[in-house]
């Protein structure tokens, strides 16, 4: 925006256009294009990732291993309206490839799916990443499988066929694509074709290695999705490997709904359109409602006398927009407002908003105290929405970390990272408002609920192990560019309800291309968390994260600090952990408060991923695909030796003032 008239143009024409939008129904036909994916739009649960536009769904591995990955687009979509009972008819387009490194190792394929649950993540294998194989029956979804394996278990036909899926991987019906001349495995391009018509009651399937979509469908379905459909369920893909390096890629997708609202009968049937609230390249269609001749006679008076009356109050909103809009252009003018365009994601909070959730940020509302501001609880009126308020002051430094916290977590998704709502920049202050934890962080549960209370049970910790190492591996080899988070501690670590972990605090994180050189800084983080190397050079890398996570693992197997005071003397807790291992007592590490009530393979392995990780020398450290590797064992912990290395560094990293101050 350059000026106030532009602002007012604007707002007079989205208001204007939300006045000539009537709706009879809640439900309304959706439809989205995606030539190319970004995470704005997307959730990646699992293994799957973005990389060049394309979505990846398995982990590319140098080794037959077992992965699963997920994609959902963001928003629900209307399947059903409970008012009318009126189902959708849907179709999709999308064209994806499945390759391997390895020609004589190949499974599972992907999957299509509608489902109500958008964080469903199912096993690897032959459960196409849809289902858990614990509880099969538990997820309830619509699924179009791309089958790779013959699975006796789901009475497949063969390695080469598409099947429907209705709540179970048992398909209703398949087909054999290789009649069709279609092979799944070929690594070529291949574009699927998917129609349901609910007034038919048939689905219908249709695949070919060209763009262009073929006479014949290779497999037709007579069945009635509607019974299954829930009003609001969301879309995506899936896929699994197990002990094969099977990779799986969308490389684009289209998708729309019919059957609920129809066109305006004086625009020659054209659809309406808004652009779709996180993305330039796909759409949400809604129609706007046929006016009825005879109504608009016999109501004539009536809408006469509202249209006046409306005319009343459009004028005086318009008003109220344009006062507003001017203002806000004003505090553009004068820096005191970042570019909101920059982040089409979470939502700008107004203080007063903000100051009512938290009661005036009262200090009965603090849940905790971070490096650069105190979080607050907040409980937003009329919605009882909770959420969690990050507050710093307006210093040169807090400023900066939080430009970096705002623009680094906008863009990112994930199931274990703490999820950004918005944020506020007003009266002299920084807010960031996230998604509230109830369970607080780690570093909470672990040492000072446990004093009171039970111990955090073994269970939720192994599953917190797995979480933070999946969100690192995202954030050091998934994303468009490498995140190094630079501190990574149990404070950082926050647990929902059911004790999931989320990553949170990216203040001090730093963006980098995956094939520079680390960043130097200045040394930032918590002592204790801190890797040797950086604290002699202050150079930033994914082995320094790795050190981090390794202490923190084992935080969570030992119950114990990292330094901890006995009497007089501190106790280094990589050290304590190391000389039981050389004495051959590791298990002996194993939280007191327990009771012995853990797997103890499952203790071993997780006492060895920390000791692996908070190697003193840094090459020696894993990755964190290998640390998930381990954990999800699919691989063995390395090998360590009996002693703790000695605290070396190399000669390769002498660093000069400029460049230590370099990122500053």
């Amino acid at each position: 925006m350059n000026s106030p008239l532009k602002t007012h143009l604007f707002y007079s024409f989205f208001f204007f256009s939300i006045l000539g939008f009537f709706p009879d129904t809640l439900s309304e036909n959706v439809s989205f294009n995606f030539p190319m994916f970004t995470l704005q739009n997307f959730t990646l649960l699992g293994d799957s990732y973005l990389r060049n536009g394309s979505i990846g769904l398995t982990r590319e591995l140098t080794v037959p291993s077992s992965s699963s990955g997920t994609v959902i687009f963001n928003s629900p979509i209307t399947f059903l309206n409970p008012g009318t009972n009126a189902s959708a008819s849907f179709s999709t387009k999308f064209s994806f490839t499945i390759t391997n490194i390895n020609p004589n190792s190949f499974g599972d394929g992907l999957g299509f799916f509608i489902s109500p649950d958008n964080q469903m993540c199912g096993s690897a294998g032959a459960y196409l990443g849809l289902v858990n194989a614990s509880n099969p029956m538990k997820n309830k979804f619509i699924a179009v499988e791309f089958d790779t394996r013959l699975d006796i278990l789901f009475d497949d036909p063969n390695s080469n066929h598409v099947g429907l899926d209705v709540d179970s991987l048992k398909s209703i019906e398949t087909a054999d694509l290789g009649v069709e001349g279609i092979d799944l495995k070929s690594g070529n391009l291949i574009t699927a074709w998917i129609d349901y018509k609910n007034d038919q009651k048939m689905l219908m399937v249709w695949l070919s290695y060209s763009s262009i979509r073929p006479e014949r469908p290779i497999l037709t379905v007579k069945i009635d999705l509607s019974k299954h459909f829930k009003e609001f369920m969301y879309v995506g893909f899936s896929a699994a490997t197990e002990g094969s390096t099977e990779l799986h890629v969308i490389e684009e997708w289209s998708f729309q709904t019919f059957g609920f609202r129809s066109s305006n009968s004086n625009s020659n049937s054209n659809s309406s359109s808004r652009p779709h609230n996180s993305s330039t390249s796909g759409n949400s269609v809604i129609p706007l409602r046929p006016v009825s001749r005879s109504k608009h006679k016999s109501h004539k008076k009536l809408v006469l006398g509202l249209g006046i009356s409306g005319l009343v109050v459009i004028f005086v909103i318009f008003i109220a927009f344009s006062w507003y809009s001017s203002k806000k252009w004003k505090e553009m003018r004068t820096g005191k407002s970042f570019k909101s365009e920059m982040l089409e994601g979470p939502r700008k909070f107004s203080y007063r908003e903000l100051r009512t959730a938290t009661k005036g940020f009262h200090s009965s509302q603090i849940v905790g105290h971070g490096a650069f501001g105190t979080v607050y609880k907040a409980v937003l009126p009329g919605s009882g929405i909770t959420f969690a308020v990050k507050r710093s002051k307006h210093t040169h430094q807090s400023k900066l970390e939080f430009i970096s916290e705002l623009t680094i977590i906008a863009s990112l998704r994930h199931k274990n990272l703490l999820q950004l709502q918005g944020w506020c920049d007003e009266k002299g202050e920084l807010l960031l408002v996230y998604e509230f934890m109830s369970n607080g962080s780690l570093d909470k549960v672990l040492y000072e609920e446990a004093k009171v209370g039970t111990a955090l049970r073994w269970s939720h910790r192994y599953n917190i192990a797995v979480g933070i190492a999946s969100v690192l591996m995202y954030l050091h080899q998934e994303c468009e560019q490498q995140v190094i988070h630079r501190d990574i501690k149990a404070s950082n670590i926050m647990l929902d309800g059911n004790f999931n972990p989320k990553l949170g605090d990216f203040g001090l994180a730093r963006l980098m291309d995956h094939d520079k050189s680390p960043v130097s800084t200045l040394t930032a983080g918590t002592m204790g968390y801190l890797a040797p190397e950086y604290l002699q050079y202050g150079k930033a890398t994914e082995k320094t994260d790795v050190f981090s996570y390794g202490i923190v693992i084992l935080e969570v197997a030992c119950g114990r600090r990292p330094i901890e005071a006995d009497g007089e003397k501190m106790i280094n807790l990589v050290d304590w952990v190391w000389g039981l291992y050389s004495e051959g007592k590791l298990i002996e590490a194993a939280d007191s408060r327990l009771n012995g009530e853990f797997e103890k393979e499952e203790m071993r392995r997780l006492l060895l991923v920390g000791m692996s990780c908070a190697n003193p020398n840094c090459t020696e450290r894993p990755s964190m695909r290998r640390v998930l590797q381990i954990l999800n064992n699919e691989a063995e912990p390395m090998m360590l030796p009996k002693q703790k290395p000695s605290l070396t560094f190399s000669r390769s990293l002498p660093l000069s003032l400029q460049e230590i101050f370099s990122d500053m």
